[in-house]
């Protein structure tokens, strides 16, 4: 990411559900209400995929809340947004994904250079035990790091 791009906000539930095998970055088709509600970083990515139809690629169940300012013209809060792509990578993660297993899902949501991006994640579903067993790692170096700081001190 570029120095004077911005983090919205981050997927981490994505990052505990799938094993991600590759990122894009692509743009997204807004409007003018959500890229101040994004701004104001009103948005949520839990449980959004991006899914290819007819050579485009849409963003699903991504929530972007209702912009307080905006007229009676404001937003859809849960509408599908048209992700922006060249034809050539589209084609790519739509043969990814139509492999069994594999699925896109937004890893993170950021302004860079004034336009909102999103990060998408070629991703394969994790099994209960590798989730168990990513817990597990976490907690043993949370130990060692306490384990380190009482030593130190």
């Amino acid at each position: 990411m570029a120095k004077d791009s911005r983090v919205i906000t981050i997927n981490r539930k994505a990052y505990h559900d799938y094993h991600i095998q590759e990122m894009v970055e692509a743009g997204i088709v807004l409007k003018g209400s959500e890229i101040k509600s994004i701004r104001e970083g009103k948005v949520n990515l839990c449980d959004a995929y991006a899914k290819p139809e007819n050579g485009e690629l849409w963003l699903y169940n991504s929530h972007i809340a209702s912009y307080d300012a905006a007229s009676y013209n404001t937003h859809e809060p849960t509408r599908p947004r048209k992700l922006l792509l060249h034809k050539k990578e589209i084609d790519s993660l739509a043969g990814k994904v139509a492999q069994r297993g594999l699925t896109l899902v937004p890893l993170k949501l950021y302004i860079k250079h004034g336009v909102a991006k999103i990060e998408l994640g070629v991703a394969k579903g994790k099994k209960i035990y590798d989730k168990r067993e990513a817990i597990a790692r976490r907690e043993v170096g949370r130990e060692i790091e306490r384990a380190l700081k009482l030593k130190r001190r």
